[in-house]
């Protein structure tokens, strides 16, 4: 209870900004350093580089966020429905009023963080591709230079030379020096590496390192330095740790040796083998010479027996000369024969059929044709024309004017001027009209008398 204005006792009365203040002190000092198991939801990572999610169980949740200075020493990247155990402080945002957590760090449960980073950068360098077998480039056969990232004081370095100089002792071995463990390393490995490339120029590189925990392989499981890897103009050949370490720049070399003895193996043959090997192939080699020699050496013999008689092939050439002269001659004799006929032949039909004879033949042939087509059409004019005078003599023999003009009359009855054959067609009295050889004459009939036996 509280005093009021007026000096009375009664109930305190805050301000918003008094009363989260008062709840922000209780909480901070309340829960300042708590351990929390949860699982992740509604995580996000913007650019600032802070983590913010949420943290629940089956009945309730808080929300949590991780600030970049925190985040940036986590191993792994927090995913959601990721179990997790937390470590942070209970802050209060006063402008919302709201508390969360403040974590500081992180830890999957039932795995451990390193495991987790390692999957989630196995996964995420896989899915660009880095890790694809066509990207992987053979190594030279026989190298002649080699550099070797590793310590030059660990055990990396001596198991590698003592294999090399086993196997092979005139090849170049340039050791480029890094440190292999440690926060270091990682910076180191990839300078050395850059060095390597560009300036000791070898056939190949190896970076190698020996056996030790998660932990102590740890620089050689980073992004980083799977990139630089990637990035050299030669092949790498990676050896680290042992038979059963895995990292990731094993995946992103171009060969992985399980130790680094194995990677000296895996470089150069061993020179007892290929010298046996060269003896192989020079016995090899002689035998096929030898064949060959005893191959031409009977090829010559055969040629030698075959020359045995110069003169006898001489004169079977000779023989065979002459009768192939004689059978050409008398081949191109036919063939002139054949071909002064032809000529001839042709000569003549150039000359038969030659234009300008074809052309005046051409012409006398018309000129007569042209005669004899006037000929024949005037003979046909002059028989048409005797024709015509006999049909025209017989068409006037014919007509009833020729009978009228010789003194015959066609007598016509009136008034429907029908031709009266028979006098027994019409009567006494009617009119008639007399058709003369010139002019005509109407009538009436005063007696008519027909004669029977000259009707028809």
């Amino acid at each position: 209870m509280g005093l009021t204005s007026s000096g009375q006792q009664g109930p305190r009365v805050y301000r918003v900004s008094e009363l989260t203040g008062e709840i922000q002190s209780l909480l901070e000092s309340r829960f300042d350093f708590i351990w929390l198991e949860a699982e992740i939801s509604n995580f996000s990572a913007p650019a600032s580089g802070h983590y913010y999610m949420i943290l629940k169980d089956e009945r309730a949740q808080i929300r949590g966020v991780m600030f970049r200075p925190q985040a940036r020493c986590l191993k792994f990247v927090p995913e959601n429905g990721m179990k997790i155990l937390a470590q942070g402080r209970i802050g209060v945002y006063a402008p919302r009023g709201e508390y969360q957590l403040l974590l500081d760090y992180l830890e999957p449960l039932g795995v451990g963080a390193l495991a987790l980073a390692f999957e989630q950068l196995k996964r995420k360098l896989a899915a660009e591709g880095l890790f694809d077998t066509a990207l992987k480039r053979p190594l030279p056969f026989l190298p002649q230079r080699v550099a070797l990232v590793t310590s030059p004081t660990g055990a990396a370095v001596r198991d590698f030379l003592k294999i090399i100089h086993r196997r092979f002792a005139n090849l170049e071995v340039v050791v480029v020096p890094s440190r292999v463990q440690g926060v270091e390393a990682l910076p180191d490995l990839q300078a050395a590496l850059e060095a390597a490339d560009r300036y000791v120029r070898p056939d190949v590189i190896v970076i190698a390192r020996g056996g030790g925990s998660l932990e102590d392989l740890w620089p050689f499981n980073q992004e980083e330095l799977a990139r630089a890897i990637r990035r050299s103009s030669v092949p790498v050949v990676s050896a680290v740790g042992h038979e059963t370490d895995w990292t990731i720049a094993d995946m992103a070399a171009d060969v992985r040796a399980p130790t680094p003895s194995a990677a000296a193996e895996i470089l150069v043959k061993e020179k007892e083998e290929l010298a046996r090997r060269l003896g192989d192939w020079r016995q090899r080699l002689l035998r096929s010479i030898g064949y060959l020699l005893d191959m031409q050496e009977a090829r010559l013999k055969a040629l030698q027996r075959s020359v045995a008689a110069p003169a006898r092939l001489v004169e079977g050439w000779w023989l065979r000369l002459d009768d192939l002269q004689g059978r050409l001659v008398r081949r191109m004799k036919v063939r002139l024969e054949e071909d002064d006929r032809r000529l001839r032949s042709e000569s003549r039909s150039l000359r038969f059929y030659a234009p300008a004879a074809r052309i005046e033949r051409d012409r006398q042939q018309l000129v007569f044709a042209r005669a004899n087509l006037v000929s024949q059409t005037e003979r046909r004019l002059e028989s048409l024309r005797y024709a015509l005078d006999l049909v025209q003599g017989r068409l006037r023999d014919l007509s009833p004017m020729a009978a009228l003009q010789r003194g015959y009359s066609i007598t016509f009855r009136l008034p429907e001027e029908s031709v009266l054959r028979d006098a027994a067609d019409i009567e006494e009295g009617e009119s008639i009209r007399i058709l003369l050889g010139a002019g005509s004459l109407e009538a009436r009939v005063e007696k008519a008398e027909s004669d029977p036996a000259t009707r028809k």
